[in-house]
C-alpha cells in the first residue's frame, strides 16, 4: 500500500494505491470523522463484481450500509441519475456527517461526488475508483458535475474527496477498451510536465497494455503524484491547472457531438491531444518530432488519433464554445510546446485550430 497526499489546507486528503484494498475499504472509512450510516453509489457492471466485497468490508466495520445502483453509461451522468441518489439518501435518513462512497469510474464518480458536494450543502464523499481513468485522474482533484445535453460537466462544483482509495487489482477485469482509455490520462502527464515519465511509457506501454502489475502500480502512483502537484498549485482552475485540459477542449466537443457513449473519453482525449500537437506545429510552438511522439505514444496504446470524417470542422468549432473553458467568446487551447512541457494559449483563432483538425483527419 502507498500513499500521495494532497495539500490543500482543511481540505486535504490521502490517495491509497495498492492491491486489495477494496477488502479493506471499511476500516479506512471507518478511521475517517463520519457517521455511520454510508450511501454506497455504483453502477450495474461494477456492482456485479465488487460491491458485495465493499459492502462485507464496511458491515464489518461497523457501517451501516444503504446501497444504490444507477446505470451504466456516460449519459447518467444526469440531473435525474443526481435526483436518484437526492431520493435514496433523503429516505435513508443520511445527514450532513454520512459519507458517500463512489464504487465505479469516472462517471460514478463525477456524479456521486456532484451529489455529495450539494446534498445537505456537502457531506463527506470517499472515492473507490475502478477503472485506469477514475484512479489517475477524474478520482483526484476534487472535480464532481453533471453534464447537460449541450455541454460535458456544464453542472458542477469543486469538491474535494475525504479519501481516495485505489485498489489496483481491479483493472485485471477492466475491458481493454477502458484500459486504453485511461491511458490517454496517463500520457498526458507526461506531455505536460514530466518527460522522465513520458519517456518510461514508451519504453513500457505493451508491459502496462499486458497488465503487469509492477508497471500497473507506477502509472498510477506517477499519476497521482504528477496531478497532485498540479491541484495543489491551483486548486479551482484560476491558472495553472488548465493545463490538464490537454486535449480536453476538442475531446469535450467530439464526445458531445457523436454522443455520449459512442467514444470513451480517453479516446476522446486522445483525438484531441493530436490536434493540439498538429496546432503547436503549426504555430511553429512545437517540433515535428516531438508532435511524432506524441501521436507515436498515443497509437502504440491503442488510442485513436484522427478527427472522425462524419463530424465537421465547423461543428466542432460551435460545441467547442460551448465548453466551459471557454472564457469571453475566446477558445483557450492547452499546447504542447515540448514532450514536458505545454502552455495555456488564450485567445485562440478559428482559423488555426480549423488547420489543425483538418490536418488531423489523417493518421501521418
Amino acid at each position: 500500500m502507498k500513499e500521495v497526499g494532497i495539500d490543500l489546507g482543511t481540505r486535504s486528503y490521502r490517495i491509497i494505491t495498492g492491491s486489495g484494498l477494496l477488502d479493506r475499504a471499511g476500516e479506512l472509512v471507518a478511521a475517517l470523522p463520519v457517521g455511520r450510516k454510508v450511501l454506497l453509489v455504483t453502477n450495474n457492471t461494477v456492482g456485479q463484481i465488487y460491491a458485495g466485497r465493499v459492502a462485507d468490508s464496511l458491515a464489518r466495520a461497523g457501517l451501516e450500509v444503504i446501497p444504490v445502483e444507477v446505470p451504466d453509461g456516460e449519459q447518467y451522468k444526469s440531473l435525474s441519475s443526481a435526483e436518484l441518489l437526492y431520493d435514496r439518501a433523503f429516505t435513508a435518513g443520511l445527514d450532513r456527517r454520512s459519507p458517500v462512497l463512489a464504487l465505479g469510474g469516472g462517471v460514478v464518480g463525477d456524479l456521486t461526488g456532484f451529489v455529495a458536494a450539494t446534498y445537505m450543502r456537502g457531506v463527506p464523499f470517499v472515492q473507490l475508483p475502478t477503472t485506469l481513468l477514475a484512479q489517475v485522474d477524474s478520482s483526484v482533484g476534487g472535480k464532481v458535475a453533471v453534464n447537460h445535453p449541450r455541454g460535458k460537466n456544464i453542472i458542477g462544483a469543486f469538491y474535494q474527496p475525504a479519501l481516495v482509495i485505489s485498489d489496483t487489482a481491479t483493472l485485471s477485469t477492466l475491458p481493454g477498451r477502458e484500459l486504453q482509455s485511461g491511458l490517454a490520462e496517463v500520457i498526458k502527464y507526461g506531455i505536460i510536465g514530466d518527460a522522465v515519465f513520458f519517456t518510461w511509457l514508451e519504453d513500457n506501454i505493451q508491459q502496462v497494455l499486458a497488465l503487469e502489475p509492477g508497471a500497473l502500480a507506477h502509472v498510477v502512483e506517477q499519476s497521482c503524484i504528477n496531478k497532485a502537484r498540479v491541484v495543489e498549485q491551483d486548486e479551482t482552475e484560476q491558472g495553472t491547472r488548465a493545463m490538464l485540459n490537454l486535449g480536453h477542449t476538442v475531446g469535450h466537443a467530439i464526445e458531445a457531438l457523436a454522443g455520449y457513449g459512442r467514444y470513451t473519453h480517453g479516446e476522446a482525449v486522445a483525438i484531441g491531444t493530436a490536434v493540439a500537437a498538429q496546432l503547436g506545429v503549426d504555430m511553429g510552438m512545437l517540433s515535428r518530432e516531438g508532435a511524432d511522439r506524441i501521436t507515436g505514444l498515443l497509437r502504440r496504446a491503442g488510442l485513436p488519433i484522427t478527427v472522425p470524417a462524419e463530424l465537421a470542422t465547423p461543428d466542432i468549432i460551435t460545441a467547442m464554445y460551448g465548453d466551459k473553458k471557454t472564457v469571453g467568446g475566446a477558445i483557450t487551447f492547452i499546447i504542447p510546446v515540448a514532450v514536458g512541457r505545454a502552455v495555456i494559449h488564450p485567445n485562440t483563432l478559428e482559423e488555426h485550430i480549423s488547420r489543425a483538425i483538418e490536418a488531423a483527419r489523417v493518421d501521418n
